[in-house]
Order: structure tokens, then C-alpha cells, then sequence
């Protein structure tokens, strides 16, 4: 009895994990042009092909990378790239804190570790399936799926743009760096619960459009967010 639930088990896990990799098929439509945009200004900036993945793998988000090579000299400000990484990847703090109470089923040495791999489409796309589970918690394989797919193609094709940029000259003439845009609104329209909804995403809008306009740097993505986040918690009380 023990083994055949065992086998239930493995079978449902690796349906789940493979529903997960499906769903990014699309995302992946804004994933490689932007990863390859990325490898190919990173190597213009003197980083080499080995350099390039291991900077992708181990700092799992675009906009700090965009940032951190835009800031690239030789010899690099080493502090400067540190804070203005930890300024745009803030956002994941408050990412992190929307997603835990899907993720309560969990124990901590599933969920931590699995956090590392988590980016802007995954937590869309793990956040938007879990409100539609009755049990209201995420798939755990089905995350896994997503995130780990995404992961291994931003790393690959990072590393294929730092091989082909040589080659491409500058690949932003060609459009790339807009398909990304182009999905990510598509994972806001999947997340849309109505108006009343969306009124923090307005403000956040409104504010980080403001900041950027007004402020040179990246302090948009802090005061996007974080008045992103108060308004969220003000209109939850007036309701």
C-alpha cells in the first residue's frame, strides 16, 4: 500500500513539475531575447564567456545584471554595483513576503532554497495558478518547474549572447530588449483581479514614472515599490 501511494506520488509530482515547464514556454518568448541582449553587453563591457553565466547564475535577476553592466569600468566600483544590485533586487523582498503565505505548506529547507530560483515571471506565474487552487497554496513541483526552466534558459542563453555578441554588434538595434516588456505585461493581465485590485499598481506607477523622471540612478525601483506597498496596505484597511 505504502509503495503504490509512493508511486501515486512521484507520478503526480513529475505531471506537476511538467505542467510547470509548459506554462513557460511563452514567457521564454521574452526570456532569450533579453538574456541574449544582456550576454552581448556584457562581453562589450570586457567580461568573458565564462564570466558571463556565472555572473547570471548566481545573481538570478535581469534588471541588477542590466544595471551592474551599465555601471562596468575597469577597474569596476565594486560598492557602487553592490548597492545599486541590492536596490533594484529589493523588489524580491516584497515579492517574497506575497508569496509566503502560499508556500505554508512548505518546510523551510524546501522553501529557501527553492526561493533562490525565484524571478518575476516564476512568482507571477506560481502566485496567479495558487489563487486558482482550492487549497490556496502552491504546487510546489509545479514551481520547481517553472523556476528551474527559467533559470537554466536565462544562464544558457546569457552565455549565447556573450558568444554571439562579437558577432551581432549591438543586438538592441534589432528590438530585442522588448519582447521581456511585451511578456511581463502579459503576466500582469494574468494576475488582474479588477480595478480595486490594481489601485497599488497605479500608485507604484505613478510614483517609480515620477522618480525615474526626477532622480537619476535606480531609486525608482525603491520608491515604486514601497509606495506600491503602502498603498496596498492603506486601502486593505479602508476596506
Amino acid at each position: 500500500m505504502d509503495s503504490s501511494i509512493d508511486i501515486h506520488k512521484k507520478s503526480s509530482a513529475r505531471v506537476e513539475a511538467w505542467r510547470g515547464m509548459r506554462a513557460t514556454l511563452p514567457v521564454m518568448l521574452g526570456i532569450i531575447p533579453f538574456a541574449l541582449v544582456l550576454g552581448a553587453q556584457a562581453t562589450q563591457k570586457g567580461l568573458s564567456i565564462v564570466e558571463v553565466p556565472l555572473m547570471t547564475g548566481m545573481n538570478f535577476g535581469g534588471g541588477s545584471k542590466f544595471a551592474a553592466i551599465k555601471l562596468w569600468t575597469s577597474p569596476p566600483h565594486i560598492l557602487l554595483i553592490v548597492a545599486m544590485s541590492f536596490l533594484i533586487n529589493s523588489r524580491h523582498i516584497l515579492m517574497g513576503a506575497a508569496f509566503a503565505p502560499y508556500l505554508r505548506h512548505l518546510s523551510k529547507r524546501q522553501a529557501l532554497p527553492a526561493l533562490f530560483f525565484m524571478c518575476d515571471e516564476s512568482w507571477a506565474m506560481a502566485l496567479s495558478d495558487a489563487r486558482q487552487e482550492t487549497s490556496g497554496t502552491v504546487s510546489f513541483p509545479y514551481y520547481l518547474g517553472a523556476a528551474i526552466t527559467l533559470y537554466l534558459t536565462w544562464v544558457v542563453f546569457t552565455a549565447t549572447g556573450a558568444i554571439l555578441g562579437p558577432t551581432l554588434g549591438n543586438v538592441e538595434h534589432y528590438g530585442f530588449d522588448m519582447a521581456f516588456n511585451a511578456v511581463f505585461l502579459v503576466l500582469l493581465r494574468g494576475m488582474w483581479r479588477g480595478f480595486r485590485g490594481c489601485r497599488p499598481w497605479l500608485v507604484s506607477l505613478v510614483v517609480a514614472a515620477l522618480t525615474s523622471l526626477l532622480i537619476p540612478g535606480a531609486w525608482y525601483v525603491a520608491t515604486g515599490a514601497t509606495s506600491g506597498l503602502i498603498a496596498a496596505v492603506f486601502w486593505r484597511e479602508a476596506i
